[in-house]
């Protein structure tokens, strides 16, 4: 029976591109499936392309596919990745002219589409659609103040890019799973989109599941264990193996990683994966499939190989996810730290000082957010404070004030309400962070949309070197 091995990329961008490299050099893989994209990265690539309107994707890609084609060209693997964030052409085309810079050539397809800007925008949409996806509330409150929506694409597209030829396939927003899902169909033959048999759906599920315990690079091989104790005994972090897949026709996989390297797959590493950012495990909802986990069996074989089977699916709905942005105002924020004795009796008396002042200076904010690195930064309101006694005795206490406000005045001046303290504020400050940091912000407006407004204006578009 035929198979295919898949192999984990980025899991966000910025992330270790090396051992992907070591899962093509030994892990025999023929795909790679790379997720670029967590759910705040469409922010940050807005940001980009504020300043430079040819930007916009993950820059990441180009010194990441510079190291790894040669690899690729060598043993013939295919990469899939959603780095094209908010501008594919201009990823494709920035990865293009860094390889024809070396003479390198490559059939680079660019997947659009998912852009639903202008939908969010349009004033005659009707108020009861794309309404916030937890609140409620109209898209009219943002409308004049959103810069960029994104439906989430399925694995269609991809499939459609890998069957003209493509070496490379560079999306924009597509569902982190479908990533992995369409090099699956298109290397085992699995029927896709009209699928509505059970073997059919389950295969797909399958799939899906798949991609979803290899999307985040080394959490699926150990990183990040969160295992009480247990995560001491993940070995070699510094050399770790990305997770890998082999997949056959009936959706059987076995998850493993390429020989020699770091980090373990066993069952409690993988059954945390599992169930990352799953709401239902019984109705996971993806654009292909919806996938019900709960007949999964995950038969640990020991050295690093964990079998899947038992995933059960079912017809996907009529519409999309959709993840916009719109503008938020600003945040600047302030850390300086005060040693003992009184260590916490200082911090409350500096931080009511600059309550104080911006009353008094009638500075306009929707919030002042106070927290104590190495107190409760982590897990706030879950993370009780010690007693006044105790954090008074404390070596030193670190504040951490961010202001947050519509205005980008107040914002720019709210470093400026803090020197003085220096010396005239309470005795031993220290360290002042942060005093010109403003930033804005920008609100997440998550969302449906009909996939049958989106999915007719999905393009692929072939670069590089043709078939």
């Amino acid at each position: 029976m035929k198979s295919i091995r898949i192999g984990a990329g980025l899991g966000f961008y910025g992330d270790n591109w090396e051992p992907v490299a070591a899962s093509m050099e030994r892990g025999g893989v023929q795909f790679i499936a790379s997720d670029h994209l967590a759910e705040l990265t469409l922010a940050i690539l807005q940001k980009d392309r504020q300043r430079d309107p040819a930007l916009g994707y993950a820059r990441d890609v180009v010194p990441m596919l510079l190291r790894l084609w040669p690899l690729m060209r060598e043993r013939g693997v295919r990469f899939v990745c959603n780095a094209g964030g908010l501008n594919p052409m201009g990823a494709a085309q920035a990865v293009l002219a860094a390889f024809e810079a070396k003479g390198w050539p490559a059939r680079i397809a660019v997947v659009t589409g998912d852009d639903v800007l202008p939908r969010l925008q349009d004033a005659s949409t009707p108020a009861d659609e794309l309404a916030h996806l937890f609140t409620g509330q109209p898209v009219s409150q943002v409308r004049e103040r959103l810069v960029f929506g994104n439906a989430y694409l399925g694995a269609a597209p991809i499939v459609q890019a890998l069957d003209a030829g493509a070496d490379i396939v560079i999306t924009g927003r597509v569902a982190d799973a479908a990533l992995f899902l369409g090099p699956l169909v298109h290397g085992l033959g699995w029927k896709l989109g009209g699928a509505t048999e059970p073997q059919d759906l389950n295969r797909l599920a399958q799939g899906l599941t798949v991609g979803h315990l290899l999307e985040c690079s080394g959490q699926g091989s150990g990183g990040n264990f969160g295992s009480q104790g247990a995560w001491k005994d993940i070995p070699d972090l510094a050399h770790i193996g990305y997770p890998i897949a082999e997949v056959w026709e009936d959706g059987t996989a076995l998850i493993t990683k390429a020989p020699g390297t770091g980090g373990r797959i066993n069952f409690d590493t993988v059954r945390q994966q599992l169930l990352y950012e799953v709401h239902n495990p019984h109705a996971y909802h993806s654009p292909d499939v919806v996938l019900d986990m709960g007949g999964i069996v995950l038969h640990d074989e020991g050295h690093d190989r964990v079998r899947l089977t038992g995933v059960r699916g079912q017809a996907p709905g009529p519409m999309l996810k959709v993840v916009a942005g719109y503008r938020d105002g600003f945040k600047a924020e302030v850390t300086w730290g005060f040693s003992w004795p009184d260590a916490w009796d200082k911090s409350q008396a500096a931080t009511a000082t600059i309550r104080q002042l911006l009353q008094d200076k009638r500075i306009p904010h929707d919030e002042l957010f106070v927290e104590y690195p190495g107190l409760n930064s982590a897990h706030g309101e879950l993370a009780p404070l010690p007693d006044v006694a105790a954090l008074n005795a404390m070596n030193e206490i670190w504040t951490r004030l961010v202001l947050r406000t519509p205005s980008k005045a107040a914002a720019d001046g709210f470093g400026r309400l803090f020197p003085w303290l220096a010396l005239s504020g309470p005795a031993y400050t220290c360290g002042f962070n942060g005093l010109h940091n403003t930033s804005e912000l920008l609100g997440i407006w998550p969302t449906l949309i009909p996939r049958a407004l989106v999915e007719p204006q999905v393009r692929v578009e072939l670069l590089g070197e043709q078939a």
